[in-house]
């Protein structure tokens, strides 16, 4: 499967705007994560000679109007494609719909592009901005009149932006006459135009077209709404408990196949003074299955004459009986689990697993430092207390960090680290450099970040004994995930330092293998393939290769909170580290290695934290939340 477009995934950081600072100047800032909405239908061709059969249309969060708008376009050229085998090219007026539904800055083609893409990133804008109408020449204030040439078409109707403001068409004039639609060229009139945000040259965009949406709703209006049948039998007699049986009529492959329920209501009909119920309101009230999947097909009724019953109780027992259908089906659905799982990961007491904090000892345990940052200035051989140090793979294959590690692997366990994220080419550069590098320098270890860099392991070091521990981006959840490690060959597991408290203790208690767990450090919050730096998701020979300094850099919001970001030219990745330092005692979990994540922090600082936490101690930092740094558990 692969993602199309129409518009680039985007987490809410990325609608955040950013200052980057090198070290306390700002040289740039925007909306510097907020990319380009991505617009494929140039290379669809040759995605499907590729071999792809699937593609996906990104609409998360999008109205109906959208999806139907975008998915009506790609439809019709991937069609054309499959029916002629030839290349497409985009038509101005389906470029102009797919702008008009959506668009942040216009179009790129992502990463599918060869060249380096310098226009992946659109920093002035981080939601819909639109087509540019054209600018306000005249604006009456009193009369709330606004003055513009056209650049494309206008309707009573539609919406548009004026410095982020929005406004609805309402009224359209041209040579003083009310017209409904204005095309291109035309110089018109917008009335009812009021806001302090209207000014003299303004740019004017057209968000929303009333002749797009209209076609849009009308493409997807008439679509069949798919109902479960059903069977109802009711029965309503004098001093007797209501009873209905509803059963299901569908075919035998379905998931609602032979569901039979049968419900009593707590009220007894009783004889009518006036107005008695009849067969036609007690199948009205049942049929009323609204926005359900559920739909009445046969009604049978046994009725008693002259009998009171207030619609309520047949409403309840509807709705009653609707939710237990929908319960039936879950109840097929949900996962079998075995005695074993059970007695396995449940207490028997039902209560919440935990900690004894008085019972961990640090005796045995090993404390590991990652150095994300080698500083060839640095003497880490004053280190104590660290039993190994985790190098990433990078500095191994430059020849300037040479001493530097040979200085390292000398004095500690040392384990290559390889980055969370391998391009094809890496994947080669770690396969023809691993032995190598085992050869120069005392290597007891490799951290692999994913089944890429396994693969290749696997097939290097088949008869070396040499620890291999999964890191991190495994996102360990539970001990399936990591008794599957383990049968590949990983000697250590690292927990996702996304997981709450009870979830950590949990896996640490069941576990099988060897485990690790970070406890201190900034973690990062997202690993970008574009560099803000360079602004480009590839270099290119007239970048000032400002990643190449020992300059800082950072990325500050609008709160204030400094993120610092570590570029890597040899994929064009960035790094994004949070903000705030995460930071626990190793005292509140039982595991078997605790790693520290290091930056900058210098020899003295380095040793600090390892002695405070080799205490049990927390130094100041946040708390392990559920995926956000800002809540304690």
């Amino acid at each position: 499967m692969v993602v199309l477009g129409n518009r680039g995934t985007c987490a809410q950081s990325c609608r955040l705007p950013y200052k980057l600072l090198e070290n306390d100047n700002e040289i740039d800032k925007g909306y510097l994560l907020s990319p380009r909405d991505l617009c494929s239908i140039d290379e669809i061709k040759e995605l499907i000679d590729a071999g792809v059969t699937s593609f996906k249309i990104e609409g998360r969060m999008k109205k109906p109007e959208y999806v139907a708008t975008v998915t009506s376009i790609y439809r019709k050229y991937i069609d054309e494609i499959m029916n002629t085998n030839k290349n497409v090219t985009l038509s101005p007026s389906d470029l102009t719909d797919l702008m008009q539904v959506f668009n942040r800055g216009s179009f790129s083609h992502g990463h599918l592009d060869y060249l380096p893409n310098k226009d992946l990133i659109f920093k002035e804008k981080p939601n819909n901005m639109g087509i540019y109408l054209g600018k306000i020449l005249n604006y009456n204030n009193s009369k709330g009149y606004i003055k513009i040439k056209l650049q494309k078409s206008l309707s009573i109707g539609d919406s548009i932006s004026i410095n982020d403001s929005i406004y609805h068409v309402s009224e359209l004039m041209k040579n003083n006459n009310n017209i409904k639609l204005a095309n291109i060229s035309d110089t018109v009139t917008i009335g009812r135009m009021k806001g302090n945000n209207i000014k003299l040259n303004s740019k004017i965009y057209k968000i929303q077209s009333k002749e797009l949406s209209d076609k849009a709703l009308k493409s997807y209006s008439n679509i069949e709404n798919i109902k479960i049948p059903l069977k109802a039998t009711i029965i309503v007699h004098k001093n007797k408990p209501i009873t209905l049986n509803v059963e299901t009529l569908e075919k035998e492959s379905s998931f609602f196949n032979n569901i039979n329920i049968t419900l009593s209501s707590d009220i007894t009909p009783q004889e009518a003074t006036n107005a008695p119920i009849t067969k036609d309101r007690i199948i009205t009230q049942l049929s009323k299955t609204g926005n359900t999947e559920f739909e009445f097909k046969k009604i049978n009724i046994d009725l008693e004459d002259n009998l009171f019953v207030p619609n309520i109780s047949l409403n309840e027992l509807r709705r009653q009986a609707l939710s237990k259908i929908e319960d039936s089906v879950l109840n097929k659905l949900s996962r079998d689990y075995n005695k074993e799982f059970k007695n396995k990961f449940e207490d028997t007491d039902n209560t919440l697993i935990s900690t004894n904090t008085t019972s961990i000892k640090m005796t045995n345990k090993k404390i590991n430092i990652l150095l994300n940052l080698l500083h060839t200035e640095y003497d880490y051989t004053l280190i104590n207390g660290v039993d190994n140090v985790y190098i990433p793979f990078k500095y191994f294959i430059d020849k300037k960090y040479k001493e530097t590690i040979l200085k390292i692997t000398n004095k500690f366990n040392t384990h290559i680290y390889l980055p969370t994220i391998s391009k094809d080419y890496y994947l080669n550069l770690i396969k023809n450099n691993l032995l190598e590098i085992t050869k120069t320098y005392k290597i007891s270890g490799i951290v692999v970040s994913n089944l890429g860099e396994f693969g290749i392991l696997k097939n290097i070091f088949k008869n070396k004994d040499i620890d291999i521990t999964a890191n991190y981006t495994f996102n360990v959840f539970n001990n399936y995930s990591e008794e599957e490690l383990s049968s590949l060959g990983f000697d250590t597991f690292t927990i996702s330092p996304e997981l709450d408290r009870f979830s950590i203790t949990s896996i640490l208690k069941n576990k099988k293998t060897s485990s690790e767990l970070i406890i201190y450090g900034k973690t990062p919050v997202m690993n970008s393939n574009y560099c803000l730096l360079g602004n480009s998701n590839k270099c290119y020979k007239e970048c000032l290769r400002k990643c190449e300094n020992s300059n800082k850099y950072y990325l500050k919001d609008r709160m204030g909170f400094k993120f610092r970001i570590i570029p890597d030219n040899s994929q064009t990745i960035t790094t994004i580290y949070n903000s705030k330092i995460l930071s626990i005692s190793p005292l509140d979990f039982d595991s078997d290695n605790y790693r520290i994540d290091l930056l900058d922090e210098s020899i003295f600082e380095i040793n600090n934290i390892i002695s405070t936490i080799r205490s049990g101690n927390r130094l100041e930092g946040e708390n392990y939340t559920n995926g956000n740094l800002n809540r304690n558990i």
